[in-house]
């Protein structure tokens, strides 16, 4: 059985890795470099501020994972709060009981797959892995989770059905704005931001900043609007305007999955022939 975890809210289809748990064994099939960057991060980040020991599994070399973490953590691989392991003669109940009796206050496992190594989804190779990360993290009391990492690119969806089984569902990126009102997701294939909720008078100054944000330097940029269900004049202006916001020459904004009340609201305004705005059609 998959462990109890925190659940995505409603609407969402992943786990913002910002509100993982102790028990949890997540899994990240990530789409590209950026989106694993990013929650991988956020998950090691959250781990240093909270005291826990990080530990990193690696399929390969340990060495090549300790150089691709250095330039953002190379402090804590130096004095030992990060340690990165091979998979293979790795116990994980006696990684977990040595850094919760030095004091520790819980235990992050950030895990590299290969499945060259690990095995393919759904061989007994694979589930013997991942069952051996749920017994040590999920047990009763457990002050560790996990973040098992998949570059989705190697598998069909039967593939990903089998990773998610294996795990307690998926982690994602957390909000980059969320007020209760109007919550902004990064998107990253393509790169944008998924609105879900309202844009008001007080959410206009989160939407403006994650707009000035957003996108990283690409030409594109993808707004999902699919979960918006309210919109003002001035938010609509805003998205409008979006490349405006932008430091990238000639930025051209999506707007995909448009509510049908939203397209009445921009045609009206003869906003719809807006230069660099591309209004996808609905389905």
């Amino acid at each position: 059985m998959a462990p109890e975890t925190t659940r995505p809210r409603p609407g969402e289809s992943a786990t913002p890795v910002g509100e993982m748990r102790p028990g949890d064994h997540l899994c990240l099939p990530y789409v590209n470099a950026e989106e694993r960057h990013t929650v991988l991060t956020a998950f090691l980040n959250d781990g240093l501020r909270a005291g826990d020991a990080l530990v990193y599994l690696v399929d390969g070399e340990p060495a090549g994972a300790a150089g691709r973490l250095r330039p953002g953590f190379g402090a804590a691989l130096d004095d030992g709060r990060l340690t990165v392991l091979s998979t293979v003669g790795t116990d994980l109940r006696t990684v977990l009981e040595s850094a919760l009796a030095r004091g520790r206050p819980g235990v992050r496992i950030a895990g590299e797959a290969c499945p060259s190594l690990r095995g393919w989804p759904g061989t007994k190779r694979f589930a013997s892995f991942e069952g051996a990360v749920h017994r040590a993290v999920a047990r009763p009391g457990s002050a560790a989770m996990a973040l098992c990492q998949f570059d989705r690119r190697w598998f069909a969806a039967g593939h990903l059905r089998e990773v998610e089984r294996h795990h307690g569902g998926r982690a994602g990126a957390d909000a980059v704005f969320d007020d209760g009102v109007l919550r902004i997701v990064p998107l990253f294939a393509p790169p944008g931001l998924r609105l879900s909720g309202a844009i008001d008078e007080s959410t206009l100054p989160g939407l403006v900043e994650a707009l000035r944000d957003a996108g990283d330097g690409s030409a594109h940029l993808c707004l999902d609007l699919s979960r918006l269900d309210f919109c003002d004049l001035d938010g609509l202006r805003t998205l409008i305007r979006a490349n405006e916001l932008s430091t990238v020459l000639d930025r051209q904004v999506i707007l995909r999955s448009m509510p049908g009340w939203m397209e009445l609201l921009m045609r009206v305004c003869g906003w719809d022939t807006a230069p660099g705005i591309v209004a996808e059609a609905t389905a």
